[in-house]
């Protein structure tokens, strides 16, 4: 970066020279470019940066003074700031990991599992109200998946009998479980 040259497309860029700006990016994008990456050591981050890099200056090229410092110094002094405040931007590497401990619990809470506990004490005691082979007949159709076919060869009756058993049987549990 040449300092007579860069003071003067400043300058230019003060007034609004589009052009300038351009020979401007052309001259100092790769040094400022790289001032941002050794900091930031992400290229996508450090372009950002330069991005906002050169909107500041845009911006700011008014305030610059070529009696207070060469034009470089000005520049490489903006990338870094911009640099650094993205970098202070960042979330520390402790928070991305407590945050993964913020998961979703998939099982119910702990009311849902009262309230499912105390249903399943409903039901038993309901059970209880049926007789012996009715109750283990409802358990083994509704809850281990028996077929009507399968129950009534292991209970030794009749298909429409072991049907007429289960009806009844989810009658009364509703009635009990509606008490």
């Amino acid at each position: 970066m040449q300092g007579d040259g860069i003071a003067d497309l400043i300058g230019r860029v003060a007034l609004g020279d589009r052009r300038a700006f351009v020979a401007l990016y052309n001259q100092t994008g790769p040094k400022l470019l790289s001032i941002c990456l050794r900091i930031l050591k992400d290229r996508a981050e450090a372009e950002e940066a330069l991005q906002e890099v050169y909107i500041s200056i845009w911006q700011r090229a008014g305030s610059f003074s070529a009696a207070s410092g060469a034009p470089s110094v000005w520049l490489a002094a903006i990338a870094r700031n911009r640099a650094i405040d993205m970098l202070r931007a960042r979330k520390p590497i402790a928070d991305e990991l407590d945050s993964a401990y913020d998961l979703a619990d998939s099982a119910p809470d702990p009311e849902k599992q009262t309230v499912t506990k105390d249903e399943g004490r409903r039901i038993d005691t309901c059970m209880e109200e049926l007789e012996a082979d009715r109750a283990v007949a409802v358990k083994r159709a509704y809850v281990e998946g028996l077929s009507y076919q399968e129950l009534a060869d292991q209970f030794g009756v009749p298909l429409n009998t072991m049907r007429t058993w289960l009806r009844r049987s989810l009658l009364k549990l509703r009635e009990c479980m509606e008490r």
